[in-house]
């Protein structure tokens, strides 16, 4: 497991923004942390023709935090 921090993608909103209530991502973001091979879709607006997939500690310019 690793521990996110602000501005990591796995506590962002676009990180996994097609199923935001999934309990592995509910738990990533309540926990702050993520197993280190968990990654997700972006769907960020700038990445979304991309279908990019990151991981949680990946980050961008384009953070939001999650809710």
């Amino acid at each position: 497991m690793i521990n996110l921090t602000e501005g990591q993608c796995g506590l962002c909103a676009h990180f996994g923004e097609a199923h935001p209530q999934e309990p592995q991502l509910v738990q990533i973001r309540t926990s702050r942390s993520a197993p280190e091979q968990y990654v997700d879709s972006c769907g960020h607006s700038d990445h979304k023709l991309d279908h990019l997939r990151v991981s949680a500690i990946s980050g961008c310019d384009g953070f939001q935090p999650a809710t």
